[in-house]
């Protein structure tokens, strides 16, 4: 019987960190292409929101896999990322005006 790897958290911290990464990157895709409701440009203030959940949960997460420390609660920092990205955007969903 041979022994079971353990899990290597910094490489699925790292994989996280960079699905919010490119969450946050397509959210900026989607807001350009919401319908005009009127006019006013109102959307993009859903960028301020998504850029603090970004900014609190996956820069810290990219540097603490870049140095290589804390790989355990780095995973859950970015699980916590995600999971406030999906509330946040689903909130939003609602608020776009539908073409």
């Amino acid at each position: 019987m041979t022994a079971s790897t353990p899990l290597n958290f910094r490489k699925i911290a790292a994989l996280i960190a960079a699905t919010g990464t490119l969450f946050w990157l397509y959210t900026f895709h989607y807001i350009a292409n919401v319908p005009p409701g009127d006019g006013s440009g109102f959307q993009w203030l859903a960028v301020f929101p998504l850029g603090m959940v970004f900014g609190a949960f996956f820069l810290p997460a990219w540097l603490l896999v870049g140095i290589g420390r804390l790989p355990r609660f780095t995973t859950a920092v970015g699980l916590c990322g995600l999971i406030a990205f999906a509330i946040i955007w689903a909130q939003l969903l609602n608020e776009f005006p539908k073409s």
